[in-house]
């Protein structure tokens, strides 16, 4: 057995992981945003509630989002490696890691839109048809206006869940602190650095969902109005 890792070395240890762990999260939430909106919106618009019904098309993509979104994350790992080498001309560390991240958050944070989206209220739908606004506008100004503050709560999510995704790429040196608790904790037997990696990423994920509790509360409309 090891030696206890002394606490100025644990700091050494943990603060890099910890700055890429939330390089990695914030990565590929971009990326699973910018995917991802897209797609839940698609999604959304095809299904028989949306904008233009086209039930073979909403299987299809829906299907699609669902099957990308069942697959094990550390299986996804391991399936898109060749890609992640091609893209990223490695296989690992924090950068290559984005590439698994990116691709389980797309899906991920589409299914959450059309959630969202289809939480909002017909009735302001059906009254912008009525005006005779055009599909993009009804989607930019009623139904991601009307969803926003629903938006950022599943951006919150989907970080929440990157987050476990970031510590588990650890298991095959993706950086971070999930490689930093495997590698120089469990593996070390040191304790110390593993306890101290699991508890930042707790105090990562509490102050996340501080951070999009506070940005929901203040963009939602509805709650604005209430207080009103």
């Amino acid at each position: 057995m090891s030696d206890v890792t002394p606490w100025s070395e644990v700091l050494e240890l943990v603060r890099p992981a910890t700055v890429e762990t939330i390089y990695m999260v914030l990565m590929s939430t971009l990326v699973g945003v910018v995917g991802g909106l897209p797609l839940g919106v698609w999604l959304h618009m095809t299904s028989p509630v949306g904008l233009t019904p086209k039930p073979l098309l909403h299987r299809v993509l829906g299907a699609i989002v669902d099957v990308t979104r069942s697959i094990p994350f550390v299986v996804l790992l391991v399936v898109v490696g060749s890609l992640t080498r091609l893209l990223m001309g490695q296989a690992f560390g924090s950068s290559a890691a984005i590439v698994p991240l990116a691709i389980a958050a797309v899906p991920f944070f589409a299914r959450l839109t059309s959630n969202a989206l289809r939480e909002v209220d017909s009735a302001i739908v059906e009254a912008a048809v009525t005006t005779g606004a055009s599909k993009f506008r009804i989607v930019w100004t009623v139904l991601l206006s009307e969803a926003r503050a629903a938006l950022v709560g599943a951006v919150g999510v989907t970080m929440l869940a990157l987050i476990g995704y970031a510590a588990m790429a650890g298991a095959i040196a993706g950086g971070g602190l999930g490689a930093t608790a495997i590698l120089d904790g469990y593996n070390a037997y040191d304790d110390r650095v593993l306890y101290v990696s699991v508890v930042l990423l707790g105090v990562l994920a509490w102050g996340m969902q501080l951070l999009t509790d506070w940005v929901t509360k203040l963009v939602d409309r509805r709650r604005a109005v209430t207080n009103v």
